[in-house]
């Protein structure tokens, strides 16, 4: 199975997103593990995930987060600012999925 982080500020408003994703890898029948938690947990997250995928509002920590993913061989992502805002669930997995296939 793979795992599918979301880091956001807090890991609150996130967690709508995380289920709008999940409705969506049930629809399509694939077994992803997806789940929010706050950017201050990264680290501790990291070894588990297989992508992560920042909310537009820690996306100043992008190029920290990717360089401490980049040796782990793991993709770090900012989540599109409308995607994220209208909650677009679909959308945001697609980009996870893409981000995967590398």
């Amino acid at each position: 199975m793979q795992r599918i982080v979301l880091c956001c500020a807090a890991g609150m408003s996130t967690s709508m997103l995380v289920n709008k994703m999940k409705a969506e890898a049930q629809q399509r029948a694939l077994d992803l593990d997806i789940y929010a938690v706050p950017v201050a947990d990264f680290e501790r997250e990291l070894p588990g995930a297989d992508v992560v995928l920042l909310g537009p509002q820690v996306k100043y920590e992008a190029a920290r987060l990717t360089a401490l993913a980049a040796p782990q061989g793991k993709s770090v992502a900012v989540i599109d600012m409308a995607d994220y805002g209208m909650m677009r669930g679909a959308a945001v997995l697609d980009k996870a999925l893409a981000l995967l296939a590398h």
